[in-house]
């Protein structure tokens, strides 16, 4: 995902969530420098509720494609759950001159990383 591309991953949920905070297990490959904006959004029908939103640049090891460790906390607030309800991940890249600069790790411990998660409060 490069400068204006963004990527969406859709959970629905069963049940409400209580306020508090997410952990994000966020481990990638990064080709190029880049700044990636992050969102975690509550979907109800057309409407979005933004829970969390965040910015994080990232420059390419040297000489290695391996998986960069990142995780970060955020809090948010309650989710009311209703049928149909869902949590939604977005990342977006800007300011790169790749349209490949960010890739989550879908590979794993194979990318010497962790496969991309998130802990919801309890």
């Amino acid at each position: 995902m490069g400068a204006g591309g963004s990527q969406e991953a859709e959970y629905g949920l069963k049940a409400s969530v209580p306020a508090g905070t997410y952990h994000f297990v966020l481990d990638s490959v990064i080709i190029r420098g880049v700044d990636v904006t992050f969102d975690l959004l509550w979907r109800r029908g057309t409407t979005d509720t933004t829970l969390a939103t965040w910015q994080q640049h990232f420059e390419p090891l040297a000489g290695s494609f391996d998986a960069q460790p990142y995780e970060v906390d955020m809090p948010a607030q309650a989710i009311d759950f209703v049928a149909g309800d869902q949590l939604v991940f977005r990342y977006t890249g800007a300011n790169t001159t790749s349209s490949e600069a960010y890739i989550p790790n879908g590979d794993g411990k194979l990318s010497h990383g962790r496969i991309p998660n998130i802990t919801l409060p309890k």
